[in-house]
């Protein structure tokens, strides 16, 4: 479609793009979900009928044009629904994440002032309701899944299905003033209001218009010529824009069909039954897929891991070149089809992508070794560079030039520029309004001609035009002696050995880097298992002199990869400590989208880090931890801090 063909042809909303949806694809499937081990399916017309009963109870409960609707609970049809609902009678939906604590949810629900909220389950009612004692502003509550909540106070609250009846009922008093505020939405109205994970303070609202979601959809889906037969598999926090680009945004305007799964624990094993033709994870999901897959070749035989050995390092070698169309031999394509048949088509099948014809991974970077893995089994796994402020899409790598070390080219209607200090700015369509409640964070962020600041450093390719990301510009650096320092770089490197869940290297304007570690416990759990290890807690574990033998193994075979780097031979790493506890998002270590909260990581474990640069050997600590339940609780520990060997920089190195 040409630029404005989407405003001219009165596609200024969802509600509208629904209304075309109808029309055009009616009898195929819009969303499907399991449960109860059984998937169940709606097509667009259903679905239409379901946002109409639900948008009609809601005019029969009294939202108002422009109140915030919280909308809190897991990947379901039911609470895409209630996006399109909310939108529909001239209301805000804003998205929370579900794993969110009280006090993470009372800062959300207070400052967009919600006086609806649509939960998902009576572990999300008990978190409201706890919110209402400091949020007198939420008025009703509704709930979808009805177990548990028979007893409690039905006041101030409705059952999903409730609601919907009541507005099938309604619908002679509602239609006429439904059908007026859909007409009244414009493609300068909000469209949804998203929350950023908060990296460095409060989260901030992002606000979104119709005319950001709807262009930012259009030109990625004709980025990657995305279809009405595409599958996806909805599983990603619905409070993160790239979920709600992907299973709003561009399923609305394709009008393919969104998949939620049964539960959390059953995302593999729907992904492995669904086989989507497109799909989205951050770097982690494809890491943690990595350390299963070697976990279970560790337990293989002999003869079946040679096998897995043997053909893998043939497809590092020309799995990336046949997918990109590049010339590879005779010899090299017979050998490739033969570990087609025998691994990597079975490992795909497993890890659910046999029918994938675009896989995206973006939130933060992906390791090299990590991205080479899954393109060499003939999955077009692609990076795309972008942020909430953008509506997910800035860059984004064409077929036939996709690459590591690289996120692309800016898609449709994108401009970049590089600052002179190295900060990558852009501007879109899909630029944000603004931060709600916030001009002077908005003014900070976009200028008055439209330019985002990103907040990363990166450079564009002369030769192909291709953005450059080096690291977050508040995190790249420089050691004492003047060589760059970009801690992110060395991180992704050490995560890529499954042993190793999380790293947070330390160094700018140091002499020497070093770095924190965790382990996966899955892995080396596995581990301790077959070696007849006993452990108790993941503190022991971490601690055993094998496991931090073998972290030190993968520190130092890290640092004779970054030897290599010219511009950052300087971040090996001299020292470091397995940490006693996993990094946590309830404890504040990690945003709600997995991101390392660099600064409060650095306070929290402030004497660590000391111990790291005085020449300690070893560190005792006392460390507040957050339960399950919202207790808090604390954990001592005496870490050992270990050596790692480092490679010499060569004197051409240091002479540049």
């Amino acid at each position: 479609m040409a630029k404005d063909t989407a405003a001219s042809a009165g596609l200024t909303s969802f509600p509208q793009l629904l209304v075309r949806n109808v029309a055009q694809f009616g009898d195929k499937t819009a969303y499907r979900e399991k449960e109860f081990g059984i998937w169940q399916s709606w097509t667009w017309a259903e679905t239409a009928a379901e946002i109409d009963a639900l948008a009609l109870g809601l005019l029969e409960l009294g939202v108002n044009p422009g109140d915030h609707i919280a909308i809190i609970g897991r990947n379901r049809p039911a609470m895409y629904w209630s996006m399109v609902a909310a939108q529909s009678v001239g209301a805000v939906p804003v998205p929370l994440y579900k794993d969110a604590v009280v006090e993470e949810m009372t800062y959300v629900l207070d400052h967009c002032s919600a006086r609806f909220v649509i939960a998902g389950d009576q572990e999300q009612v008990d978190k409201v309701i706890e919110v209402q004692e400091k949020v007198p502003g939420i008025e009703h509550i509704i709930y979808h899944d009805k177990r548990g909540m028979r007893k409690y106070d039905h006041t101030r609250m409705n059952w999903f299905d409730d609601v919907q009846a009541t507005g099938r009922a309604a619908h002679e008093r509602f239609d006429k003033e439904l059908q007026a505020r859909r007409a009244a939405l414009t493609y300068d109205d909000t469209c949804v209001m998203l929350y950023t994970s908060g990296t460095t303070g409060r989260p901030k609202g992002v606000v979104l218009s119709n005319r950001n979601v709807i262009e930012s959809a259009r030109n990625s889906s004709d980025f990657d010529s995305l279809r009405q037969s595409d599958e996806v598999l909805a599983y990603l926090p619905m409070a993160w824009v790239g979920d709600f680009i992907f299973s709003i945004g561009q399923a609305y305007w394709n009008g393919f069909c969104v998949n939620c799964p049964e539960r959390p624990e059953t995302m593999y094993e729907d992904l492995h039954e669904i086989g989507p033709t497109y799909f989205f994870a951050p770097p982690r999901y494809f890491e943690e897929r990595i350390t299963i897959l070697l976990i279970r070749m560790e337990d293989a035989s002999r003869f079946k891991r040679w096998l897995f050995h043997h053909f893998m390092d043939h497809a590092k070698k020309v799995g990336g070149r046949l997918l990109d169309g590049k010339p590879v031999s005779f010899g090299e394509r017979l050998k490739y089809w033969l570990g087609d048949l025998v691994i990597y088509g079975p490992v795909r099948n497993r890890a659910g992508m046999s029918h994938v014809r675009v896989a995206y991974t973006a939130g933060e970077a992906i390791g090299p070794e990590v991205f080479d893995f899954w393109r060499s089994l003939g999955i077009n796994l692609k990076q795309l560079y972008g942020q909430t402020e953008a509506t997910v899409f800035i860059t984004n790598q064409p077929d036939g030039e996709v690459r590591s070390d690289t996120v692309g080219v800016p898609i449709k209607d994108v401009e970049l520029k590089i600052a002179e200090n190295g900060e990558v700015f852009y501007r879109s369509p899909g630029v944000f309004v603004e931060y709600f409640k916030n001009p002077e964070s908005t003014a900070d962020t976009k200028d008055a001609e439209g330019w985002v600041a990103t907040g990363d450093a990166g450079f564009i390719e002369e030769s192909s035009g291709h953005l450059r990301i080096i690291d977050r510009a508040k995190d790249v650096g420089k050691m004492a002696d003047g060589s760059m320092f970009a801690p992110k770089y060395v991180e992704n490197k050490l995560k890529f050995f499954p042993n190793v869940l999380e790293a947070v290297v330390f160094g700018n304007g140091r002499e020497e880097c070093t770095a924190f570690l965790n382990i996966d416990l899955t892995a080396v759990g596995n581990w301790a298992e077959r070696n007849n290890i006993a452990y108790s807690s993941y503190q022991e574990l971490a601690g055993h002199p094998e496991v931090i033998a073998t972290m030190k193994s993968h520190v130092e075979e890290v640092n004779a990869s970054v030897a290599g780097d010219e511009m950052l031979s300087g971040c090996q790493v001299h020292r470091f400590v397995v940490l006693h506890k996993q990094l946590d998002a309830d404890d504040g270590e990690l945003t709600r989208t997995q991101k390392v909260r660099r600064r409060i990581i650095e306070e929290k474990y402030s004497d660590i880090l000391t111990a790291l640069y005085d020449g300690s050997t070893e560190v005792s600590t006392e460390t507040e931890v957050t339960y399950e339940d919202g207790r808090k609780g604390s954990i001592k520990a005496t870490l050992q801090v270990i050596e790692a060997a480092v490679k010499p920089v060569s004197a051409r190195m240091a002479a540049e």
